[in-house]
């Protein structure tokens, strides 16, 4: 079965700065998903539930926050590892982020290598 990766951000720089990040990964058969929104990236993981989302937190149609709740409390993906990327750094949005689900809560900005690192972790790489 070939190992997803969800890169989830509605901003299209950050989405391509993530892709960069984790590309090498597809040369050991990794494939990489994109959204634009929390309503999205929400489908995306029920249909092709890939084994690590970064996640933005601030998004259209539905935050980050609630698609990690719901991909973890409700529809019970415990095996989907989230990284929430946001910009929102502080201790109550961290906080909030661990009560959603999250597996990681990172700021931007990020270290392309440490998203690498962390894949290759997830991922058994």
């Amino acid at each position: 079965m070939t190992q997803k990766i969800l890169i989830a951000d509605d901003e299209a720089h950050i989405r391509q700065l993530i892709e960069q990040s984790v590309e090498d990964l597809e040369d050991s058969g990794v494939e990489i998903l994109y959204a634009d929104n929390g309503e999205s990236a929400l489908k995306i993981i029920r249909a092709e539930h890939p084994s690590l989302v970064f996640l933005d937190v601030m998004m259209p149609r539905m935050n980050g926050f609630d698609v990690c709740h719901q991909v973890k409390h409700e529809l019970g993906m415990d095996s989907v590892y989230i990284v929430m990327l946001t910009a929102k750094g502080q201790e109550f949005d961290k906080q909030r982020g661990e009560e959603a689900g999250a597996d990681i809560y990172m700021t931007k900005p990020f270290d392309p290598d440490e998203l690498l690192a962390l894949a290759e972790r997830v991922l058994g790489l």
